[in-house]
């Protein structure tokens, strides 16, 4: 077996460990998602997703949310950095 360089390590996706983490790799699927999607993914009440959003996601890790109307439903994506 080839010993891995410390570039390739670095290289390789590591799975989502936390609740945040699975939410930001939602939001950053192209799609994006809803808040019953995120809140079915995490097992969280919609407004508990709603302010790990705002409060962490946002606020914390500085990122830029962006909510679009899609039918009945708002899709929340992952913008950018802020």
């Amino acid at each position: 077996m080839a010993k891995q360089t410390t570039k390739q390590r670095k290289a390789a996706p590591k799975p989502a460990s936390s609740k945040l983490d699975k939410i930001a790799l939602a939001l950053r699927a192209p799609k994006g998602a809803t808040i019953a999607q995120l809140a079915a993914l995490t097992g969280w009440q919609p407004h508990s997703v709603w302010g790990a959003m705002s409060g962490n996601l946002k606020k914390q890790c500085g990122l830029s949310i962006i909510s679009t109307k899609s039918g009945n439903e708002r899709v929340y994506k992952i913008g950018g950095a802020r």
